[in-house]
């Protein structure tokens, strides 16, 4: 009979080695405990092991206590899978890591990792655990975060698996879950015999592809169900069933290789925890986060909706340069995003009413995603979807409204800040006289700290916020997203990834990386001899952008309302060229994991809110080369 989880924190056993193995029972936390956070990171030595007590934080610290070695830290447990080197404490040296999917010709060994795919048991991560003995018929693993029971007396494992051995010498790991998958093991060896290949993609697999749905082709007009209420409003705004009103290009769209759409997904996951470890390195550290130009008096309150939030993110926007130059990230709508429903619920349609069935949609799986998401969040009254008085913002926010809503979330638009009101304790209530306690925005933060900026006197602001007293005057959009009572989705936090002054912060910390641009907060002369980009710390929508060449020249130069801000320097990296367009491809994140992804695409090289979303198709590898 299975007995009661140990509370969180407590020793399940001793794997080999004598590295500890803790319950992460998270409902039985004690709060006082773990009040924050900051709380629940594990080190060992000065040195980050994970979340506490996860599984992927338990098999970085068994590695580094057992063999002095210690792997990138990851999103998902699944991504370990295709890391190809392991980093030496001692001295910094890169080692190499082989992996093999379950089925190989070579066996699991004592020391190696045993990695299972996302789904099942292990829905949105994958699991990872640390195989401890290789026996005849089965393997002894050691792992966290399973099922919180004490290891008997003496014993150094945590479960048993049925291991098998096939005609053709293959080796079989079996999972004991019944809708869970063992991905395989990983051995630290030189030695690549038998393992899962690591060449990269050829460059021309990433380079895009235009195509065009011929004139003769009809494309039935009704592709945009026009009785949800975000395809009403979607048609609304554009006057038709089409996604660009440019009468040419209304049969356009684009197709990603399947080779570039895996990189690009493993590359979206890694960067989310790249930006992550940014903005914890950023909290931490008054003189960084005085480069971000944000009112020092809300600074408590985002280190405290850090420490409190940081895994309530429900959605987010990369924006990339992808061509056979490589996978070039160049920021992070980690705040407010758009394109969602076009990406969710427009780029199949359209090519079904074109009856295109090659390849497949890049956004099918973003609004289960979503509701996934909201199922989760912790919302359990009534959610308020507040929006500025603006047609894209209508469908925007009736499609997150959709997936809040099929998440079992009651739901209320409120466009702009008209019927607001106070009751009689202070709340700000809408129209009907609600509470208005969990929002979700399509304003950025920075439009509430413009609005805080205006205010004479910031503490004193802040101070009247957050008092219970009844006001004279009718409620801001301050007294809103910035009460303590009020919880914001996207969390305030988000501010700090979605900062271009986050940009040079990853470059200090993961300096080279392949996904990465060269980026810093004064202009160097490598960046001046190579071409920059100058971008405004907290602008939005492509506005005052300048694109500067090698010869410093001025190749493009937008305008906008971001004048004042201070400014980060990116070295230039040009959107590719297909026919007319700059293209751009942009992955949405749903907490923090990849979910879809779209193109925008303009005849300038900046893309704006203007610019156009056209469809995107995975295509077959042999397209592309």
């Amino acid at each position: 009979m299975k007995q009661p989880c140990a509370p969180f924190g407590t020793l399940l056993g001793m794997a080999p080695g004598d590295v500890p193995v803790y319950s992460s029972h998270y409902p039985s936390v004690n709060s006082s405990e773990f009040p924050d956070r900051e709380s629940y990171r594990s080190y060992l030595d000065g040195i980050y092991m994970g979340h506490k007590w996860q599984c992927v934080e338990f098999a970085r610290r068994w590695m580094y206590l057992n063999q002095g070695v210690i792997f990138d830290d990851v999103a998902m447990a699944y991504d370990i899978f295709e890391l190809r080197k392991v980093r030496v404490i001692r001295d910094n040296a890169l080692l190499s890591v082989q992996s093999f999917k379950n089925g190989n010709s070579r066996p699991p060994l004592p020391g190696c990792l045993l990695i299972w795919n996302e789904g099942g048991e292990f829905e949105d991560t994958g699991h990872v655990a640390i195989i401890t003995e290789v026996l005849q018929d089965r393997v002894r693993i050691a792992e966290q975060n399973m099922d919180h029971q004490l290891w008997p007396a003496g014993q150094n494992w945590a479960r048993e698996l049925e291991l098998s051995v096939d005609e053709q010498g293959r080796y079989w790991i079996q999972c004991t879950f019944d809708e869970g998958s063992i991905l395989g093991w990983m051995i630290l060896s030189e030695d690549a015999r038998d393992a899962e290949p690591r060449v990269d993609p050829e460059p021309q697999l990433f380079n895009l592809i235009q195509g065009q749905i011929e004139a003769d082709q009809e494309i039935d007009p009704r592709w945009i169900d026009a009785d949800q209420p975000a395809g009403k409003a979607f048609l609304a705004m554009m006057g038709g069933p089409w996604l660009t009103q440019n009468t040419e290009d209304q049969r356009s769209y684009f197709g990603l290789s399947e080779s570039a759409a895996r990189e690009i997904k493993h590359a979206t996951n890694e960067l989310h925890a790249m930006f992550m470890h940014a903005t914890h390195k950023v909290l931490k550290d008054d003189t960084l986060l005085a480069r971000f130009n944000l009112p020092q008096s809300i600074w408590p309150r985002l280190r405290q909706s850090w420490n409190n939030r940081r895994n309530e993110m429900i959605t987010g926007r990369l924006d990339f340069s992808v061509s056979e130059r490589g996978i070039k990230v160049y920021e992070y709508n980690a705040d407010s995003a758009s394109c969602y429903y076009e990406s969710a619920f427009l780029q199949g349609p359209w090519f079904d009413a074109c009856g295109v069935s090659e390849g497949r949609c890049p956004g099918q799986k973003l609004h289960p995603d979503l509701v996934r998401a909201w199922r989760k969040s912790g919302v359990d009254t009534l959610l308020h979807i507040m929006q500025d008085d603006d047609p894209e913002e209508d469908y925007h926010a009736q499609f997150m409204k959709s997936a809040a809503e099929q998440a079992g979330i009651r739901c209320k638009l409120i466009r702009g800040m008209d019927g607001l009101d106070w009751d009689a304790e202070g709340f700000v209530v809408d129209a009907e006289g609600e509470r208005i306690l969990w929002v979700w925005k399509t304003w950025a933060w920075e439009t509430a700290l413009d609005q805080l900026r205006a205010e004479c006197d910031e503490d004193e602001t802040l101070a009247a916020i957050g008092d219970q007293q009844v006001k004279s005057t009718v409620p801001r959009l301050v007294d809103v997203l910035l009460r303590q009572e009020v919880m914001v989705y996207e969390p305030l936090w988000t501010l700090i990834p979605s900062n271009k002054a986050i940009l040079p912060v990853l470059w200090q910390l993961f300096p080279d990386h392949p996904n990465l641009l060269e980026s810093h907060y004064s202009l160097n002369q490598e960046l001046q001899g190579r071409g920059y980009v100058t971008k405004p710390i907290a602008g939005r929508c492509g506005h005052n952008i300048s694109i500067v060449d090698g010869n410093n020249a001025v190749l493009e130069e937008t305008g906008g309302r971001f004048s004042e801000q201070d400014q980060i320097y990116q070295a230039l990296c040009k959107l590719p060229v297909l026919g007319k367009f700059n293209v751009q491809l942009a992955t949405y994140t749903v907490a923090g994991k990849y979910s879809a992804a779209s193109v925008r695409v303009d005849t300038s090289p900046v893309i704006t809110t203007h610019s156009d979303l056209l469809p995107l198709r995975i295509l077959q590898d042999e397209r592309f080369v």
